[in-house]
């Protein structure tokens, strides 16, 4: 098989790359290599609405069946790539096929990061990063009374909030002194923890565990103090490893992720790589090389490539985006808060309803916005503009944000 466009990877930034390419008026070949038998769909429902039950898998679809056919994109899945020849332009899979590319584009993202510990591998010991891992673990809700969560990013919170919801007990352990420790100030840590207690999670910090108790199937977590926390089902949400172990192989540029320049290129001729997988210099974060693992950098990625693809020079500049849904609360993020030296409280906590920006240098470097969409929509162009408000305006919840632009 050859194609004039190969993509390695169905989901968000793949199938955008897809899309955009036929905007953009490409008239070439283009093949979408998935190791999952679906069809690509979006990834973010899993830990919330899909797993709930809100959405059937159709709804999550990122397009039907149809659409894929009446643009001609060939999608070859249940497939996965193990090897690239950049000098053969071709790719290897699993089953031995190899197929052949004028350009790649890799759009792999990563693969959950497994707990290192015994009983890691028991049955009812889940990740959440495929539509079969949902499935799984809402196959094994009628039998649940308690379940342990492993993590306290947003993946570990958005699976505590589902279960709450079921009532199930559910208790969440997180290795750090604070839920989202990461990617978020003391303020929203502190408020998503008395959240989830409020709903019943018993949240612990600073746990260490032991190891993973049970006789095939999961029965419990064992604490390094040896105390054994009963569960019938763990759920671990402790990040992902990016998934470029071929392209490293053939001698691509990277570590964590696949090195890219500012049009996504890595340093083998005519490969790209987008997504969660691809290490770039990104504006937000003082230019320091990061991964992004996002819809909207995987989607916004995909698209820059199409457009370099059909001869258009431009630089990935977009400012990056993230929400989460959990229990009736909408968070919503723009930019970046690594780095900062300040923040700023906007509203009250005990309403619900409230942001809190992010400064360095005096510069709004991000927001994080909770069931404030008004402070995201307005606050989004201080963080592109780079702006330096006063922090006294800022905190005044009464005075808009675009005031200050």
């Amino acid at each position: 098989m050859q194609f004039d466009i190969v993509i390695v990877g169905a989901g968000h930034g793949g199938a955008q790359a897809a899309v955009a390419l036929r905007q953009n008026k490409f008239e070439g070949s283009i093949a979408v290599i998935g190791d999952e038998p679906e069809l690509p769909y979006e990834r973010p429902p899993l830990s919330k609405e899909y797993f709930q039950g809100e959405k059937t898998f159709e709804r999550i679809m990122i397009r039907p069946a149809a659409f894929w056919a009446e643009r001609n994109v060939e999608m070859l899945l249940n497939r996965r790539v193990v090897s690239v020849d950049p000098e053969a332009h071709s790719v290897t899979t699993a089953d031995g096929a190899t197929i052949g590319y004028g350009q790649l584009i890799w759009a792999t993202g990563g693969s959950p990061r497994k707990i290192p510990c015994a009983g890691n591998d028991l049955t009812g010991v889940h990740t959440v990063r495929t539509r079969a891992d949902a499935d799984r673990m809402t196959a094994e809700l009628d039998g649940l009374t308690q379940a342990v969560v492993i993590g306290g990013g947003y993946i570990g919170l958005e699976a505590a909030a589902v279960l709450a919801k079921f009532g199930k007990k559910v208790v969440l352990l997180e290795a750090l002194d604070r839920v989202l420790a990461r990617v978020a100030g003391e303020d929203l840590s502190r408020f998503y923890e008395a959240e989830h207690r409020a709903h019943g999670v018993e949240v612990r910090l600073g746990a260490a565990i032991d190891s993973i108790e049970g006789d095939g199937k999961v029965s419990g977590v064992r604490m390094k103090d040896g105390e054994v926390i009963p569960a019938q089902m763990v759920i671990v949400g402790i990040g992902i490893i990016p998934a470029v172990e071929p392209l490293i192989a053939a001698g691509a540029e990277g570590g964590n992720g696949v090195a890219v320049d500012h049009q996504c290129r890595t340093s083998l001729p005519n490969i790209f790589a987008i997504g969660d997988c691809a290490l770039h210099s990104n504006g937000f974060a003082d230019d320091m090389p990061i991964r992004l693992e996002s819809v909207q950098n995987a989607n916004d990625q995909a698209t820059l490539v199409a457009k370099t693809i059909m001869g258009q020079e431009l630089a990935y500049d977009a400012v990056p985006w993230f929400w989460s849904n959990q229990y009736d609360l909408k968070l919503q993020t723009v930019g970046l808060s690594t780095g900062h030296d300040a923040t700023v409280l906007r509203g009250d906590p005990a309403n619900r309803s409230f942001s809190v920006i992010y400064l360095k240098e005096g510069r709004v470097i991000a927001l994080d916005c909770v069931n404030a969409t008004r402070d995201y929509v307005q606050g989004r162009k201080l963080v592109v503009d780079r702006l330096s408000p006063d922090p006294a305006k800022l905190a005044d919840a009464e005075m808009l944000l675009k005031e200050l632009i």
